[in-house]
């Protein structure tokens, strides 16, 4: 189901295989190997890379619809630029909200399709879901 998803997907964008592997850093023959299903089994980096170049989520690679689009003007109101200015302004990059956003992606995935880790602290009354991710570029 990836593999034919995403074959569709760049046939559509009118990319060829070699394109979209070099848009998305990975080996031809690897894509080629995903789009045949002969490799049925793509990390959710790769999924996240070649989804961005294809204007998709990974959702949507995985079998899931479309989610349906946002009006950016809908949903930003002052907090959200506040809270966006004040994570530039502590140096996150465009890079560093892709890779978040990647990651709340898969953790939703998981939680919906009852894959979800248990993480568990030394101390069992004390419990967070905060993650700290830092990429260096």
């Amino acid at each position: 189901m990836i593999g034919e998803r995403i074959k569709s997907l760049r046939e559509q964008k009118g990319y060829s295989i070699t394109k979209l592997a070099d848009l998305a850093g990975v080996s031809k023959s690897y894509l080629s190997y995903i789009e045949r299903n002969v490799q049925n089994n793509p990390s959710l980096q790769v999924l996240a890379k070649i989804a961005f170049h294809l204007d998709t989520n990974i959702e949507y690679l995985l079998g899931e619809e479309l989610a349906p689009k946002v009006w950016v003007d809908e949903v930003l109101d002052e907090e959200w630029h506040d809270i966006i200015r004040d994570a530039v302004d502590e140096g996150m990059s465009k890079g560093d909200f892709r890779a978040l956003k990647d990651l709340v992606r898969s953790n939703k995935w998981r939680e919906e399709h009852g894959q979800r880790r248990d993480y568990r602290d030394i101390d069992s009354k004390k419990k967070s879901n905060i993650i700290i991710l830092h990429i260096d570029h």
